[in-house]
């Protein structure tokens, strides 16, 4: 038993019902954050469930998702209730959502009702405050940047050891430069950040998602969260089943009063937006195996790169990356992780 691992079970023990409670590994995520579930004993002999997270406090704040969390359950979002709290040492008692990811509920016949569900809870989020005691970041310019370096540092120079030249490099910067003005461009609400389907449970008795890993919460763009759920990284559906779950979240949000943009200029941020998302998460699943140690990511940056591919084929404005993508990246990725899909397709 690791050291953090003794402490946790002692911190947890000390609680009622808990005295002689096993400590059982659930999972890890793409952070340090790790998560177990230990069994509260009632004075009736029943036993109910909760979840520990040991979030090393050199590594990771906890402090954020306190906040969210508190915050969001008191609104009524689907979001774990947190029962006891140590940010000091990074322990957390969190309510039970279960092992139901949203990614292992998909087929083509659930789709529509569990999307229904992740984008109405989703326009609940975009509507909150910030938490008092918690103003949320500005997703700015600063923090945009940050996020597209990840592509060029850690997926092209990094693990595909491609060496950029001048034209290269201003070509991602006029690239990166296009997708940050629309970004910053568009309405601002609440933003999960990183709402997709393996961060979405479906709960036994609820037609609502749980919804988990807020705590890296902004403020920004209208689209950012649409774009994590509908072009998500892990699972990929044909292109008139997106566009008619973006058209019903635009009618949602609209009708919301978050925006006031038609079809098409939604439509086009959405777009954008993706790109940007992309471009970080091809970059972010690179870091993850070369720095971290964690290689199974790398099985994702083909599908992520083939939304890149697909939704810069649409800009003329990006014709160049598009070109380059096709006749540079690709090849490389191809040659050593595996296929790129070239457009949305069916998942299987």
């Amino acid at each position: 038993m690791d050291n953090r691992l003794q402490m946790l079970t002692s911190w947890v023990r000390q609680f009622p019902g808990f005295e002689n409670a096993d400590v059982l590994p659930v999972s890890g995520d793409a952070s340090f954050r790790r998560y177990f579930r230990a069994f509260k004993k009632g004075t009736d002999g029943s036993s109910t469930s909760f979840i520990i997270m040991d979030s090393p406090p050199e590594k990771e704040d906890c402090a954020p998702f306190v906040s969210i969390g508190s915050h969001w359950h008191q609104a009524g979002i689907t979001v774990p209730q947190i029962f006891e709290a140590d940010p000091e040492r990074g322990f957390l008692l969190l309510e039970d959502f279960g092992d139901q990811l949203m990614l292992g509920q998909l087929s083509p016949d659930t789709a529509n009702t569990l999307y229904q569900s992740a984008l109405d809870e989703l326009v609940l989020i975009q509507q909150l405050p910030a938490p008092p005691d918690y103003p949320l970041p500005a997703y700015d310019t600063a923090l945009l940047n940050r996020e597209m370096a990840l592509f060029s540092d850690w997926l092209l120079e990094g693990y595909l050891e491609l060496k950029l030249d001048n034209i290269e490099k201003s070509m991602l910067d006029t690239t990166f430069a296009l997708l940050r003005e629309s970004a910053l461009a568009q309405p601002k609400v609440t933003v999960h950040r990183d709402y997709h389907s393996r961060n979405l449970l479906v709960l036994e008795k609820s037609g609502r998602p749980g919804v988990i890993d807020f705590q890296d919460a902004v403020t920004g763009p209208v689209t950012y969260d649409a774009v994590s759920l509908l072009k998500d990284c892990y699972i990929q559906w044909p292109e008139e089943r997106i566009c008619k779950w973006l058209e019903n979240f635009r009618e949602q949000t609209l009708a919301a009063g978050l925006h006031r943009a038609d079809r098409d200029t939604f439509r086009q941020w959405f777009e954008l937006m993706g790109m940007q998302r992309h471009l970080k998460a091809a970059g972010i699943f690179a870091r993850l195996a070369m720095r971290d140690g964690k290689p199974r990511y790398l099985e994702d940056i083909p599908r992520t790169m083939g939304y890149l591919l697909t939704a810069s084929k649409r800009q003329p404005a990006l014709r160049h990356f598009h070109d380059w993508l096709t006749a540079v990246a690709v090849p490389r990725i191809e040659e050593l992780i595996g296929p790129v899909p070239g457009q949305e397709h069916l998942a299987q």
